[in-house]
């Protein structure tokens, strides 16, 4: 089972480091500890960061001036895709 506030933890550390505003998931590529293969663990989920930007749905809402609310629509799109 996934942990969701373990996964919110996970993608908070990865993207906090990104110069904000955002204005597309490229700017948030220099963040990434590992770049595009940064990968998210929790219980059965499991996805790299270039994984999770195919999966994470339309939810999405470019340009984004804080972590929070980037992981916010990140869950939401998850969720709403039913990945987790």
């Amino acid at each position: 089972m996934v942990d969701k506030s373990e996964l919110r933890r996970q993608f908070i550390e990865a993207f906090e480091g990104a110069d904000f505003p955002v204005t597309s998931p490229m700017d948030l590529v220099p963040a990434l500890p590992e770049g595009p293969a940064t990968k998210f663990e929790s219980g059965e989920f499991s996805m790299t960061a270039i994984e999770l930007n195919a999966k994470a749905g339309d939810d999405r809402d470019f340009p984004y001036d804080s972590v929070d609310s980037l992981v916010d629509d990140l869950m939401d799109g998850l969720e709403s895709e039913d990945v987790i």
